[in-house]
């Protein structure tokens, strides 16, 4: 599906903010826009529609879509007609307040509702405002051919579930995304099929928690006593099997839920990338235990020796929350042992920002302090940094295959890209192109980047 191929005079502008998840869904959302006949243009200027595809994880998450929304607002008074929504996580928790109270949209789209858009860019054309947050039970999107908005051609999302089962009690995501369903495998693999057939070559299959990907059929979906037909170890290995020149990456995976079988499917196949991304959020168990995450600091530790046994080099980054509701200077100790131990080549890190209307604001106090969440963050991102600078300083006198992407921003004599384990790899482009697989030495690093050379191509 080409974009340019549809006119209708019209044209659409979209951000994505916060999980991949979002960015594949606007990928979904283009498809359908495109369909009805809408071009996409990058300068808001030149748009009749625009949309946010939002973020309601954290508190700052939406402030900065807030603010966003106010700066298109004064654009819409310089354009009679432009249409403004917003999609995925705000829409369904604030749809009230950003139509009535605040009055900054015309549209509001859940992410079960993506089909709706032709029904509701009518009313609110009309004047009316549009609105369809309801969730499903069903609705996976499989038939949908995305449109990639990405700007290399060479690595794409490919969405394989959508929805939570997990109620971790800081998290928003149950109640914004809905239920945990599962999407046809026929459709995945057949996606992944025409991606590489158009060049692309790395997916990255995504999912809240890849894990307990389960297909059961189309009749028995929501039936939990029903037979799975297949796991997510199954899965990942039907999509490796598409092209050995087809790399493929997943993400997340949840502690409780990573079995021996899904690891011992990326030893076995060299194009599924040596890389997990296994969120911690808390090393004390107790803590766990008031995060509703169900396993312990005994079990995780289990999950990253399995990891480092079973795929030796294996590239880990996390997530990890400071100052969740009740923790002590102990727990906190706890969180930091914990990332010593796993050696995590990076984490995504924050304080802990209570959500309204998720377990923990129901059933905690808020009660560390903001200072010293800042305090017990800074020592976080202190231990990450030293944890990624000596990661990458190993790497120094190795040599990884690395798939070329893109040109480095600070040098167009250089080639950015990454290898297995996801590190940013930066060499001089020589002979080489886009979607080719170079194997370079490692010279030099710092925490973010390694730097070579290309040998032996």
């Amino acid at each position: 599906l080409v974009l340019s191929e549809f006119k209708n005079n019209k044209h659409f502008y979209i951000e994505s903010y916060g999980c991949a998840m979002n960015f594949s869904d606007s990928e979904i959302v283009a498809s359908i826009l495109a369909k009805q006949g809408y071009g996409l243009t990058t300068n808001i200027f030149d748009a009749d529609l625009v949309l946010l595809n939002t973020c309601s994880i954290r508190e700052k998450a939406e402030q900065t879509v807030r603010m966003r929304l106010t700066n298109i607002n004064q654009i819409k008074k310089q354009k009679p007609g432009m249409l403004v929504g917003v999609l995925v996580c705000m829409a369904e928790r604030l749809k009230s307040k950003l139509l009535e109270e605040e009055k900054l949209v015309d549209i509001v789209v859940g992410p079960d509702a993506y089909r709706s858009l032709p029904e509701l860019l009518e009313e609110a054309e009309g004047g009316q405002k549009g609105v369809n947050v309801l969730l499903s039970r069903e609705e996976t999107y499989a038939d949908i051919s995305p449109v990639r908005l990405d700007n290399n051609g060479i690595t794409a999302f490919i969405s394989i579930m959508r929805g939570c089962d997990n109620m971790c009690s800081f998290c928003v995501v149950p109640f914004t995304r809905g239920r945990e369903r599962s999407r046809n495998p026929e459709t995945i693999v057949q996606e992944a099929h025409d991606l590489f057939s158009r060049g692309y070559r790395e997916v990255t299959l995504l999912g809240q928690n890849v894990d307990s990907y389960k297909w059961k059929g189309e009749e028995n979906q929501t039936n939990k006593e029903a037979a799975v037909l297949m796991n997510f170890a199954q899965l990942l290995e039907a999509v490796a099997q598409v092209n050995p020149l087809l790399r493929v990456r997943f993400s997340t995976s949840h502690p409780k839920d990573i079995g021996d079988d899904v690891l011992h499917t990326i030893a076995k196949y060299h194009n599924i990338c040596n890389y997990i991304h296994l969120p911690v959020q808390s090393g004390n168990s107790a803590c766990l235990e008031r995060m509703n995450r169900t396993y312990d600091r005994e079990w995780y530790l289990n999950r990253i020796d399995a990891i480092r046994r079973i795929i030796p080099g294996c590239g880990i980054s996390s997530d990890v929350i400071a100052g969740f509701c009740g923790e002590t200077e102990e727990e906190h100790l706890d969180t930091i042992s914990m990332m010593q131990y796993a050696k995590y080549d990076m984490s995504y890190m924050y304080y802990y920002s209570e959500r309204p209307g998720t377990m923990a604001a129901k059933k905690y106090a808020d009660d560390v302090p903001l200072e010293t969440k800042k305090r017990r963050l800074a020592e976080i991102v202190e231990v990450q940094y030293q944890l990624s600078l000596q990661n990458n300083l190993d790497d120094i006198g190795k040599t990884f295959e690395v798939l070329v992407e893109k040109t480095s921003k600070k040098n167009e004599e250089e080639w950015c890209g990454r290898n297995q384990q996801n590190k940013v790899i930066i060499f001089p482009k020589g002979n080489h192109k886009v979607g080719d697989y170079v194997n370079v030495y490692i010279e030099s690093a710092n925490k973010a980047t390694l730097k070579g050379r290309v040998v032996g191509n």
